[in-house]
């Protein structure tokens, strides 16, 4: 028999004090106790949802406690629809179960969940007129959701809007620029709190590393371990993985290394983060002896690990390899394959110019192919020059019914054809991107310079020192043709002639950065650039010249992986 007084530590337990609380006398004990056993069952990770609910549903007498513990359990569910319909029936129930401040923050977080925009903005509006919208825990719900939804603008409303703001406020608002793409927005956000001296906690920090992460703010990132080195925030094993993930996104694969080597207990997590970076620096022989290392260690991949050692055999070419390591995923590490490790093994097979193969894997995957592999083997085709193929699988396939508003199918048809010489049917493609008011991202790279990162799109006249950039690149250019270089215009897509074509060669994105970081760092100082596209050829070869002529060391990661150019060399080999 359970003692009412113990504690609840499983469900079979909860079950018998449950019992015993119906047959007690007193009413006063019977709800107390009743109030325990529901919150073990509803919040308890060895509790049971159904039978939680079960209760509530049981209780003669409703109270807000009850629907808002049951809200706040659905809310941390993967699919927290139910937290809706408990939260609408809430709206109907008597005033003593009304939602309160209590209720706002949990059905906030499911709207975010659901990426519910339009039902948290009416919920916005209900705890308006309640007269909550100053409640710094309700406004820290309303930032969660408005981020959660993508609309980082008006949660930094709702920011600007709040008297006092604790470390929870500033860290959703750091954590919502950073998943909308605003990584410069949070890294100086994050400056503010700390000037304004609010302590950062571990989640503070694991989301401005990743601000740096995406931003390759090396220097930032730096006083940001600095800052978890003086402070001790946060457990090891989630920050350390975030510092791992920092350096080696920042281009900085020693200082990565150097931490890993640095945690005591090194969970799958921080195995993978260094695996998947040595990968994308191209150290893919390392990135296997790593993975050799953790499997010695007893720990089991995972998904990402998987898709870590898959990138690593993509980026090395390594066709035999990679497929070992794909047919051995299930059966030897128990991990179902998933989109990302069939589109590895594609890209594989493309890159390596196997496009049959590609293809006869495509066709045979056990899941159904997206779009992104289909133009993996497309833009493959481009590259190899085999047309034909690309007619057949844009007939074939009518790829863009696939999914009519991904912009990317229509930008690599456009340019398959603008390589073709097929004007007409290129415009066609920009018609309809038009009519379906889809934009094609702009190439975009970003350089940090004494701890501030600067951006620069194509063709940007924007910056402050704009003339002094594009000096220096009249400079750069002069030395590059006493150098033999000569443009690239088959990389210019356009139907323009072949100055204009020049012309948009030299404004690319990487180059105005590449200028602003030789104007601006000493001679002898590695250059480190984060740029938002794939590099085109003529930009790469301008890299490898410029790294010889100013014995520069320059570091750039595009979309695909990481190139370092040293001495007129760059570390893909010219292999990406």
């Amino acid at each position: 028999m359970v003692s009412i007084a113990m504690e609840i530590t499983s469900l079979s337990q909860a079950m018998q004090l449950h019992a015993q609380i119906i047959k007690s006398p007193d009413p006063k004990n019977r709800t107390r106790n009743l109030t325990r056993v529901f919150t073990f069952a509803a919040l308890s990770t060895a509790g049971d949802l159904t039978y939680a609910h079960l209760i509530l549903n049981s209780l003669s007498t409703q109270n807000s406690y009850f629907h808002n513990t049951m809200i706040r359990a659905y809310s941390q569910r993967s699919d927290p629809t139910h937290a809706m319909y408990l939260f609408l029936s809430m709206l109907q129930q008597p005033t003593s179960t009304r939602p309160n401040r209590f209720t706002y923050p949990s059905i906030l977080k499911s709207c975010a969940q659901l990426k519910q925009i339009r039902v948290g903005k009416q919920i916005h509006g209900l705890l308006y007129k309640s007269g909550l919208e100053s409640d710094q825990y309700v406004m820290n719900g309303l930032i969660h959701m408005y981020s959660g939804c993508g609309e980082s603008g008006l949660a930094y409303k709702m920011f600007g809007k709040m008297r006092e703001r604790d470390v929870v406020s500033w860290t959703s608002m750091i954590d919502g620029f950073v998943d909308d793409d605003r990584t410069v927005d949070a890294i100086r956000l994050f400056e503010e709190m700390m000037e304004e001296g609010v302590e950062p906690n571990e989640a503070t920090v694991v989301s401005v590393l990743r601000a740096c992460a995406d931003a390759g703010a090396i220097g930032v990132g730096r006083r940001v371990h600095g800052v978890v080195e003086e402070r001790k925030i946060g457990s090891e094993a989630n920050v350390r993985t975030a510092l791992i993930d920092m350096y080696a996104k920042c281009g900085s694969i020693s200082s990565a290394r150097e931490v890993f080597d640095g945690i005591t207990n090194k969970d799958v997590f921080a195995w993978t983060a260094l695996i998947s970076g040595l990968a994308s620096h191209g150290l893919c022989k390392e990135a296997v002896t790593l993975f050799d290392q953790m499997e010695f260690y007893g720990l089991r991949p995972d998904e990402r690990t998987m898709t870590a050692i898959l990138s690593a055999c993509r980026n090395a070419g390594w066709v035999s390899e990679g497929f070992a390591y794909f047919e051995s995923m299930q059966a030897k590490y128990g991990v179902k394959p998933t989109i990302q490790h069939y589109g590895c093994i594609v890209d594989l097979l493309a890159r390596a110019g196997h496009l049959d193969e590609a293809e006869e894997f495509i066709r045979k995957m056990l899941i159904e192919p997206d779009v992104v592999l289909w133009r993996t083997l497309i833009w493959a085709c481009k590259v190899h020059g085999d047309i034909d193929r690309i007619d057949r699988l844009m007939k074939d396939l009518e790829l863009l019914k696939m999914d009519s508003y991904d912009c990317g199918s229509y930008v690599l048809l456009g340019n398959v054809y603008a390589s073709a010489r097929k004007w007409h049917d290129k415009a066609k493609m920009r018609k309809l991107m038009n009519q379906k008011g889809l934009l094609k991202p702009p190439g975009c790279s970003r350089i940090e310079v004494d701890g501030i990162v600067h951006e620069f799109m194509a063709g940007d006249s924007g910056h402050i020192e704009a003339e002094k950039i594009y000096a220096k690149l009249d400079e750069v250019e002069e030395r590059l043709k006493a150098e033999g270089y000569d443009p690239k215009l088959s990389e210019v897509l356009l139907e323009i002639d072949e100055q204009e074509k020049a012309s948009q060669l030299r404004h690319h994105s990487e180059k105005l950065a590449v200028a602003f970081g030789l104007i601006k760092t000493s001679p002898g100082t590695d250059i480190r650039i984060v740029k938002n596209l794939r590099s085109c050829e003529d930009c790469h070869s301008v890299m490898k010249l410029i790294s010889n002529i100013y014995q520069r060391d320059i570091i750039v990661r595009d979309r695909i992986r990481f190139h370092h150019f040293i001495n007129g060399d760059c570390s893909c080999k010219d292999y990406w």
